[in-house]
């Protein structure tokens, strides 16, 4: 079986971002393998921490991995990478940047062996945008059936003048002399596990390959204005109140061409009138005459989906749960459904006239009005145990 990935990094489930991020570094670091040769259980605690960290340093996927653990990420779902069949290029190519500027990077050719910034390699020039974060209030039947919001977002979004390059014009952007336009400078030492080269971020450029003579007059070489984006956020079906969602690339807008941050969706819950949610169950509280509750009745009890219909059988006790199965909420990436449950209150009237109270006084001497629990008659602790097994 598979470790807990809190347990892996040794992280409690309440770390933050940044404490997950220094875990995994730290982890990664201990069992790389050049650090350990020829071991097959450290490589595999290698490839292990990269795994956990891919899982929770994305605030969606950490989210489903808190509910489900690692039933959400099983057949069929797409959880990356995953651990099965990673090597290192796939490691590096994920996760470099975390171990950029020290020694560490040379265990991966060089820092990304020649994918310079600034020249078309792979890794992107200008500063990465930050995340922001949103709160969605969702309706009962909005979470179980899922929706489409859009919604307006007050962000940095590139700058139009210069198309988020943060230069005058073309001709203000020139490659960096300090690297060449690679974004890093390397240099060769001897450490105690043989002659290494060390990676570190060039100073004249801070790694973004090119260097700006003349800066766009608009946001003053920053490359962004702050504006306003609409949004288009999809719900899935499922989602409760504190689920996190999260939208790679909608967040702010980078520094200087720099890659956008992310937009984290908190999921809140818009109180219902009438019906309340336990897990995939639903609540309703449904109150009875006397005398609908002695001759039975047919009643309309309100879903997450509409109204319904249900039969109330002649003598029914108070304290009667009724089930209407399929009524709750859909199991976010699964096929469970919860149900509605209907819990029947007989009402006692508070108040009655002179007629009435002669009326019930004579009703009341009537041996059909005794109580008369028979042996099957469920306690109540029964009753909610059966209701929520």
């Amino acid at each position: 079986m598979k470790r807990d990935f809190y347990e892996i990094l040794g992280v409690s489930k309440t770390a933050t971002a940044d404490e997950i991020k220094k875990a995994y570094r730290k982890v990664a670091m201990q069992f790389h393998p050049d650090r350990n040769p020829n071991d097959k259980a450290a490589e595999e605690k290698f490839k292990e921490a990269a795994e956990a960290y891919e899982i929770l340093s994305d605030a969606d996927k950490r989210a489903k991995y808190d509910r489900y653990g690692h039933q959400a990420f099983g057949p069929g779902a797409n959880a990356g990478f995953g651990g099965a069949g990673m090597n290192m290029n796939d490691i590096f190519s994920q996760f470099g940047d975390i171990f950029g500027d020290d020694m560490f990077g040379s265990f991966f050719g060089g820092g990304g062996g020649g994918r310079g910034r600034g020249n078309g390699g792979g890794r992107p020039r200008g500063v990465r945008g930050s995340n922001l974060r949103v709160k969605i209030k969702l309706t009962y039947e909005e979470m179980a059936n899922g929706v489409t919001k859009n919604i307006k977002v007050k962000k940095y979004v590139p700058c139009a003048t210069c198309s988020g390059s943060g230069a005058k014009d073309k001709n203000s952007v020139q490659t960096c002399t300090g690297c060449n336009g690679s974004g890093q400078v390397k240099r060769v030492t001897n450490t105690f596990l043989g002659q290494m080269q060390t990676v570190t971020t060039c100073p004249t450029c801070n790694g973004e390959g090119v260097t700006i003579t003349a800066k766009c007059g608009t946001c003053k070489g920053e490359g962004r204005a702050y504006g306003e984006e609409t949004v288009s956020i999809d719900i899935p079906a499922g989602v409760q109140e504190g689920i996190q969602l999260s939208m790679s690339g909608k967040g702010n807008a980078g520094e200087r061409g720099g890659a956008p941050g992310d937009l984290i969706i908190l999921v809140e819950e818009e109180a219902h009138k009438e019906l309340q949610r336990d897990g995939l169950n639903v609540a309703f509280e449904l109150y009875l005459s006397f005398t609908d509750a002695v001759f039975g009745t047919q009643v309309e009890v309100p879903t997450i989906d509409g109204r319904a219909k249900i039969k109330i059988p002649a003598g029914t006790q108070s304290g009667k749960i009724f089930r209407l199965k399929g009524k709750g909420f859909p199991e976010i990436q699964g096929y469970q459904r919860g149900d509605q449950l209907i819990h029947v209150n007989v009402w006692t009237p508070q108040q009655v006239s002179a007629e009435e109270k002669e009326m019930l006084e004579k009703l009341g001497k009537s041996p059909n009005f005794q109580p008369q629990p028979g042996k099957n008659e469920k306690s109540f602790f029964d009753k909610i145990k059966e209701a929520f097994s």
